[in-house]
């Protein structure tokens, strides 16, 4: 088997093998930062064929799809698992490729889709669209701006297939691009309830609040700034619209959203920010049992997750936060 070596942060070359076998059935969402600040994917639920060019800030993108169209933004549910993935397996000190081998069945799950035949005739379309989609973008993933043009995914392949020809096992070859975003750990976790979001629009302003509001008290941005982020087509009357109804229905995971005057929309989290030294504290013993319980998961991510629900639900009294954590931690994994 080929193998290269890859320079660890701390200095120690690391074997990496030609290919990477996707095995984290727990792995927690993470996507590129660059996906989630620039309208990549089409919100259209119909062959979208135009050529989008987004200049914003400096950073310049052109989306050129395939005679399939754009690549969706349900399509991306591919790259987040992949991204997941590769996260998983650094976090747990593995090496890792851009040739990645993954199960059709985990990945429809864990992304939330029918597992049915037409769930993986979807998943088929899928693959075109992303490998048929190409960028031309001097976008800066790690430290490094470089204008290049690839296609969201580099190439794929079923390597496996049952006796009536669905696919088993696919194997997917990311870009350059996007496989330096995850090794430069330019990436954000997301909610594992992004994936039951049936709405193009509802992803994207999650997408977008969970990059630029994060933990802070707030983030406000004009309704107009907010379309051409978004990538919409819709004139701002109708966006603005749709915006209103979010405000009403209130699903969004982890985030309100307010209008204000002026046209502005404002995004406050939804759980409590804290002070990390505010609160229940774990012991480093207590970390390396939570590894154990769901290994390649970010632990750290979980940890503040559990602290903004330990906030949220009262900041009641702890007999023992160790404990509390690691059965908060256990229902989850039941869950």
């Amino acid at each position: 088997m080929a193998s290269a070596s890859l320079q660890t942060a701390g200095g120690a070359p690391q074997v990496m093998q030609d290919f990477f076998v996707c095995d984290f059935l727990a792995a927690v969402p993470k996507h590129d930062l660059a996906s989630m600040e620039h309208p990549i994917f089409s919100l259209s639920t119909r062959p979208d064929r135009r050529v989008v060019t987004y200049d914003h800030n400096g950073a310049t993108l052109t989306v050129t799809p395939s005679v399939k169209g754009r690549a969706t933004i349900f399509d991306a549910d591919i790259l987040i698992f992949c991204i997941s993935q590769l996260m998983a397996a650094l976090n747990a000190g593995r090496a890792v490729s851009r040739k990645l081998t993954l199960t059709a069945h985990d990945l429809l799950q864990a992304t939330n889709r029918e597992t049915s035949g037409d769930g993986y005739k979807r998943l088929r379309d899928a693959f075109e669209r992303l490998a048929g989609t190409r960028i031309t973008t001097n976008i800066v993933t790690g430290e490094k701006e470089v204008t290049s043009g690839f296609g969201l995914i580099e190439s794929w392949e079923i390597v496996r297939k049952t006796r009536a020809g669905r696919m088993v096992a696919v194997s997917v070859t990311l870009s350059e691009w996007l496989f330096q975003a995850v090794l430069s750990r330019s990436v954000l976790t997301l909610s594992r309830d992004y994936f039951r979001m049936r709405k193009p629009l509802e992803r994207r302003i999650y997408e977008l609040a969970r990059k630029h509001c994060g933990k802070q008290p707030d983030w406000t941005i004009s309704v107009a700034t907010l379309a051409k982020k978004t990538g919409s087509t819709s004139p701002v009357r109708v966006f603005r619209a749709m915006l209103r109804d979010m405000i009403r229905e209130n699903r969004l995971p982890d985030y309100l959203l307010a209008e204000e005057p002026g046209d502005i929309l404002r995004v406050t989290p939804r759980a409590m920010v804290i002070d990390p030294n505010d609160g229940p504290h774990l012991r480093p013993e207590t970390l390396d049992q939570a590894r154990a319980l769901v290994p390649g998961a970010d632990i750290y991510a979980l940890e503040a997750e559990w602290r903004g629900w330990w906030a949220t639900s009262g900041r009641k009294r702890l007999r023992s936060a160790d404990r509390a954590f690691l059965g908060w931690l256990q229902k989850r994994k039941d869950r």
